[in-house]
């Protein structure tokens, strides 16, 4: 069975993008599509981004054990909110202090708003630098406009049918990815 991160990329308070990172866990383990483990940015304080871990001389114990997590997962789908028409400093800081884990990654984005376009806004920026460092970024996004109004607190759908009918195609695709990159490296 293939291992899936699910990065949850807001510290922010009181976030709302958490609900969706909660509801794509709950579904691919509840398909039992894959091995999921969330990476909570929020439970990490990471140092600003001054040097990869590569060049660190004295790396922090637990950017390293990401770092690892990161190496071993098949793929790894990102829930990002929109802030200004950009993703999250902390998402940023993260991906950058990473880069050989990030080369022929399978990556889906997820994207997430309060308001009508569903953070599409950050895609653009995001993808152009998860393509700089050799991510393979799933071409389905999956993009969640008025979270508020679709997932509760615990990352349920209020609409389940067509919420996991949409989460389908788009874990789907990821796992595509997955398998195809698992193909590529034995042949």
């Amino acid at each position: 069975m293939s291992k899936i991160i699910i990065l949850s990329a807001s510290v922010r308070l009181n976030r709302n993008s958490h609900r969706v990172a909660l509801f794509f866990s709950k579904y691919i383990t509840g398909h039992q599509l894959a091995e999921v483990e969330i990476l909570d940015l929020n439970e990490y304080k990471f140092p600003i981004f001054e040097e990869r871990l590569r060049f660190m001389k004295d790396p922090p114990a637990i950017l390293v054990a990401l770092s690892e997590k990161i190496k071993a997962a098949d793929g790894v789908l990102i829930v990002t909110p929109e802030y200004n028409g950009g993703y999250p400093a902390a998402l940023k800081n993260f991906v950058d202090l990473l880069y050989s884990e990030w080369r022929r990654k399978p990556v889906a984005l997820a994207t997430v708003s309060d308001g009508m376009f569903g953070g599409a806004q950050v895609t653009t920026s995001f993808v152009f630098s998860m393509w700089k460092i050799g991510a393979l970024v799933v071409p389905a996004m999956y993009p969640v406009p008025k979270v508020l109004d679709n997932y509760d607190t615990d990352g349920n759908a209020i609409d389940k049918p067509a919420t996991e009918k949409r989460a389908g195609k788009f874990v789907d695709e990821l796992l595509w990815w997955i398998n195809a990159t698992k193909a590529m490296e034995q042949s």
